[in-house]
């Protein structure tokens, strides 16, 4: 079993708490969009194991709360 590289620990570090701070904006706002991309920033990581691949889908996903919001 190897060690995940310091990068992809803090990439699921940083995507998961941006997933979950989406998550409690959109259960504020009763707003369906940033709750599934919350749910999906949090989850990826688990089945994700490459590392330029876990940074790439974290940006894409992030971008995509600020263009699909609401």
């Amino acid at each position: 079993m190897s060690f995940p590289s310091p990068g992809a620990l803090f990439a699921s570090l940083l995507f998961g708490a941006i997933g979950m701070g989406a998550l409690v904006y959109a259960k504020k706002m009763s707003a369906f969009k940033p709750a599934i991309i919350g749910v999906a920033l949090m989850a990826y990581p688990y089945f994700v194991s490459d590392n330029l691949l876990l940074w790439g889908i974290g940006i894409v996903l992030t971008i995509s709360l600020f263009v699909f919001n609401g």
